[in-house]
């Protein structure tokens, strides 16, 4: 049939089996099959290839709605989208607060230690929903998640960086429910990464003093008869031979302690697996947790997302351990 400028009483009464297209070139047509059953289709062309789109039932969609849906339709085929695959977006949007509870109670099913699990939650409490809680997710864009990022990144940076993964987490799951889109604003790469200094440039490792071989013994006695967080994490870093920033950015969600040695590791009571993005090469690694450093982490507290915290808040200072060094090297007579 030709096209025509189709009216609604023209819908309603049509009972000749047939195609009807209506002039506003976007392909919509009525279509009327044997025994009287009307419907909306539209029929365009993408990549090369004509496809017909149903808009529902005549009975139930009338022409002006049909009209409207055609229209829509062909603005997303001029971008090269087919219609038939778009989500149609949910009509009321969460905020970010009430989507990070639903994407943590997910994650909680994969964590196994309560501890864990309220990391993440004090992390949200703590840093991100004073600023994007009340926030529907869909307008949250990238300066709004740097604003919740800058003030922390120099300061606590090994948890502003947990911190923006876990909100990436977030939006991911949101973009994967259709609430918000592509790109995610908490992506790092191409993204985060010019607003924010890079983190190996934020907090610099400083030296330690060195330590005689044929010292070592009478200054590791020495280390045993002080207290406090730094003297802990610096028997870690002896205990393990890993990197200053390494140890003082350890965070208890890292850590796995076993009920028992297995049988490919006797010696192992745990193990620590440190994160890519903190390792100077770039590359995940794993240390075996020994009796002795089992003894001494479970004599700290667990009141942070990190294991050696500050006593002003965030990740230890590597002058501490270096102050501790020089302390113990003029009490001992090594220095």
């Amino acid at each position: 049939m030709g096209k025509r400028s189709l009216t609604a009483a023209f819908v309603k009464n049509a009972k000749d089996t047939g195609r009807y297209y209506d002039n506003q070139n976007t392909g919509l047509h009525l279509y009327v099959r044997k025994g009287g059953s009307k419907s909306w289709i539209q029929r365009v062309r993408l990549n090369g290839k004509n496809i017909d789109i149903s808009l529902g039932s005549a009975s139930k969609v009338t022409l002006v709605d049909a009209r409207f849906t055609a229209l829509e339709n062909s603005k997303l085929i001029s971008l090269g989208i087919d219609p038939r695959y778009q989500k149609e977006k949910p009509s009321k949007i969460p905020t970010f607060e009430q989507m990070a509870h639903e994407a943590l109670s997910i994650k909680e099913q994969e964590l196994k230690n309560p501890k864990h699990i309220a990391q993440w939650h004090s992390t949200f409490a703590t840093f991100v929903f004073p600023v994007l809680g009340n926030m529907p997710v869909d307008i949250i864009t990238v300066d709004d998640v740097h604003r919740t990022l800058e003030k922390a990144w120099g300061r606590t940076n090994e948890t502003a960086q947990r911190t923006r993964g876990r909100i990436e987490f977030v939006f991911n799951h949101a973009i994967t429910k259709g609430y918000a889109s592509h790109p995610n604003p908490a992506v790092w790469k191409g993204n985060l990464e010019h607003l924010l200094p890079k983190p190996s440039k934020v907090q610099k490792p400083q030296k330690m003093p060195a330590l005689k071989l044929s010292d070592a013994q009478r200054w590791w006695q020495e280390l045993k008869q002080r207290d406090g967080i730094g003297v802990y994490a610096l028997k870690i870093l002896v205990l393990t031979a890993a990197r200053s920033g390494e140890v003082r950015g350890m965070h208890w969600d890292e850590i796995e302690l076993y009920d028992a040695p297995s049988a490919d590791t006797p010696d192992a009571v745990g193990l620590w697996t440190i994160p890519a993005e903190r390792m100077k090469a770039g590359k995940e690694h794993t240390v075996p947790i020994t009796q002795a450093m089992r003894d001494i982490l479970e004599a700290l507290p667990h009141k942070e997302e990190l294991v050696f915290p500050s006593s002003r808040g965030g990740m230890l200072s590597d002058m501490t351990l270096s102050a501790l060094m020089k302390r113990i090297h003029s009490s001992d007579g090594t220095g």
